[in-house]
């Protein structure tokens, strides 16, 4: 058994997490206990106003906030990670944001404890839309449907993930494609990454 080398330099793991080049998030019953320096400046917040706040402020709505959590629980329950693509809201005016600016923000995350999913969690955002806020005002199913999209799914793929029809599923994918102006899925996909 090797020993450890007393010269070698320890790693500071706390000058790793705040130096991320992700936002991080440590959390409890989705509530944020700790935040690093970039999801500060993805969100537009200062730390203390972050610290102690539930997931909630991050969300466009509370319906989608609600929406979301009961839909990670199963597969936080299975495997213990959730990852998605989804939007985001801005909280504050910091960092050249704009409070209430929404983007396209890639989530993913790692449950501490199976059984109880949202007890506590390590967390990861980045933004996908490069500081570009999303142009077409969308509804909350709407945004549902466009992060699947941008996931590759297919309607149908869809609809079983959001517990819908694919033809629901169909009808929001054609009023995207009409809102953004797009005349294939592909195109659809590059304009809603680009905001």
């Amino acid at each position: 058994m090797a020993t450890p080398d007393p010269g070698a330099a320890l790693i500071d793991y706390r000058l790793a997490f705040e130096h991320a080049p992700v936002g991080m998030v440590v959390s409890r019953h989705r509530t944020i206990v700790d935040c690093n320096a970039r999801l500060c400046e993805m969100f537009g917040a200062a730390r203390d106003a972050l610290i102690g706040q539930s997931f909630r402020v991050l969300y466009p709505s509370v319906a989608e906030f609600e929406r979301i959590g009961k839909r990670m629980e199963p597969i936080l329950n299975a495997n213990g990670r959730y990852a998605d693509s989804r939007m985001m809201q801005r909280v504050g005016n910091l960092h050249g944001a704009f409070a209430g600016e929404t983007f396209w923000c890639h989530v993913s995350g790692q449950a501490l404890n199976r059984a109880a999913p949202h007890e506590a969690g390590i967390w990861i955002f980045e933004d996908l839309g490069s500081r570009r806020s999303a142009k077409a005002e969308l509804t909350p199913r709407e945004r549902e449907v466009a992060a699947q999209v941008m996931q590759g799914l297919t309607s149908k793929e869809i609809g079983r993930a959001l517990a819908i029809s694919h033809r629901t599923v169909e009808l929001h994918r054609a009023r995207l494609m009409r809102k953004y102006a797009a005349a294939t899925t592909a195109e659809l996909v590059q304009k809603l990454i680009a905001g």
